[in-house]
């Protein structure tokens, strides 16, 4: 590697309490004009609420960013393993997006 690579490296930290990562069935996402604010939510089967697992806040720049990498890995993903099924194809909109009427 030159010169020039090695000043644009970072180092990224990784603790072993995040590296174990957090399940999320569900998202909820929500925006002003300076943030979007993305809720991952473990939703469990006969359980009357879910709870928020989660809360990450991004600049608008920023989520468009995470948007155009998800796609990226997406389609990359079914390249290798074939196409992810819908499990919901009749629903117009995506699960959770938009303000939830929820309760803390």
């Amino acid at each position: 590697m030159g010169k020039e690579n090695d000043e644009n490296q970072m180092n990224i930290e990784l603790s072993e309490e995040i590296a174990l990562g957090t399940y999320s069935n569900l998202a909820i996402i929500t925006h002003s004009p300076a943030e979007v604010v993305c809720d991952f939510i473990q939703v469990m089967p006969g359980m009357p609420k879910g709870k928020v697992r989660s809360r990450i806040l991004m600049t608008p720049s920023n989520a468009k960013r995470f948007l155009q990498a998800l796609g990226d890995n997406i389609n990359k993903y079914e390249q290798t393993f074939g196409s992810i099924e819908d499990k919901n194809p009749d629903s117009n909109n995506p699960i959770g997006y938009g303000t939830p009427n929820t309760m803390a």
